[in-house]
Order: structure tokens, then C-alpha cells, then sequence
């Protein structure tokens, strides 16, 4: 089953086409709406380890609105291979566009490897001076008294609970203990 989309290069309309859940384009119409010659491309697509193994044949509707046997590849590999294509072998106006496509390329690809770095060097940096806040925070809260005394208070909640369940694990094995001193109903909730 096909569903067809479509895309603009050089104000000509390119369909791109979807089979078996993975969009196609056909490479025809794109040389065609850019001015290269298309056995030149096609052979530049077969030399080339990845384009290579993922063109195929396929049919697909031409401009005409008829079917023909078209030679394409996946959708997302086409931005890669228009970036191979030299600017001073397209249509002259297909020139500028071409050029200003690649140049956002460049400036994605150069986006992608140094954004990274970028961010955890920045990341890094938040935490370090979180921390130092927190620590300041600490210091100031620490000369509160309101503040000491939760502290004491969370402190000896933490003990008692690591108490009470030391002593619940331990008496719990001696039913007979527990309800001498009417604690099994306590424990059971």
C-alpha cells in the first residue's frame, strides 16, 4: 500500500511516496527540478557505500500522473546526497538555493558534534554552582534555630524508625511476647 506526499525543489512539486512504513523519493524528478544530469547522479549514489545500499527500484507516479519503474531511495538519505551534489552543475537557478541548502548542512552537522560538549560543559557548571548554593544555603539555615531544631527532630525520626523496625523484626518472631504486652494489633496495621 502507497500514500503519497510530496515536496518542493527548485518550484517543482517531488512526490515521496510511503511503502511498507518507510518514505521513498524518486531520484529522477529531483535531477530533473536541479538541472544534473541523472545517470551521473545514479552513478554517484552506486559508488557510494551507504546510498548504494539503499537505492532501489520501485514504482512510483511520475509528473504525468502515470506509473513508472523509477529508480529511488529512502527519504531521510536524500538530505545526504543532495549535499554531495556540486553547486556549479545544477541550473543556475537552482544554484543559490543549492548553495545556501549545503551551508545549513554544514552548520547542522557542525550543530550535532559541538552541541553536546557545549551542554555538558554547561551542565557542569549549573551543578557546581548549585551545590555551592545549597551550600550557602546550609550555612545560613544551620544559624537559624528553627531550623537546627528540625534537623534534630528528622534526625531522631530516622533513628526511631530504624529502632522500631529492628525491634518489630525481632519480636515478631514471638507471638506469645507480642500479645502479652497487646502489641500484635499495632504491628498488624
Amino acid at each position: 500500500m502507497k500514500n503519497q506526499n510530496s515536496i518542493t525543489i527548485n518550484e517543482k512539486e517531488i512526490l515521496i511516496f510511503s511503502e511498507n512504513g518507510e518514505n521513498y523519493i524518486a531520484i529522477k524528478p529531483i535531477c530533473e527540478a536541479l538541472g544534473v544530469a541523472f545517470q551521473n547522479q545514479i552513478d554517484k549514489i552506486k559508488d557510494d557505500e551507504i546510498l548504494s545500499s539503499v537505492v532501489m527500484l520501485s514504482m512510483t507516479t511520475g509528473a504525468d500522473g502515470k506509473s513508472y519503474k523509477m529508480s529511488v531511495i529512502p527519504y531521510k538519505y536524500v538530505f545526504g546526497w543532495l549535499f554531495t551534489i556540486n553547486p556549479n552543475n545544477v541550473k543556475e537557478e537552482a544554484k543559490e538555493a543549492l548553495i545556501k541548502y549545503k551551508r545549513e548542512c554544514y552548520d547542522a552537522l557542525y550543530d550535532r558534534f559541538t552541541s553536546k560538549p557545549k551542554k555538558m560543559y554547561e551542565k557542569i557548571q549549573i551543578e557546581y554552582k548549585l551545590r555551592q548554593l545549597e551550600k550557602q544555603l546550609e550555612e545560613k539555615l544551620n544559624e537559624d534555630p528553627v531550623y537546627k531544631e528540625i534537623q534534630e527532630i528528622k534526625n531522631r525520626n530516622t533513628v526511631l524508625d530504624r529502632e522500631i523496625k529492628a525491634w518489630t523484626e525481632m519480636k515478631s518472631n514471638n507471638p506469645e511476647w507480642l500479645s502479652a504486652y497487646n502489641c500484635k494489633d499495632y504491628l498488624d496495621s
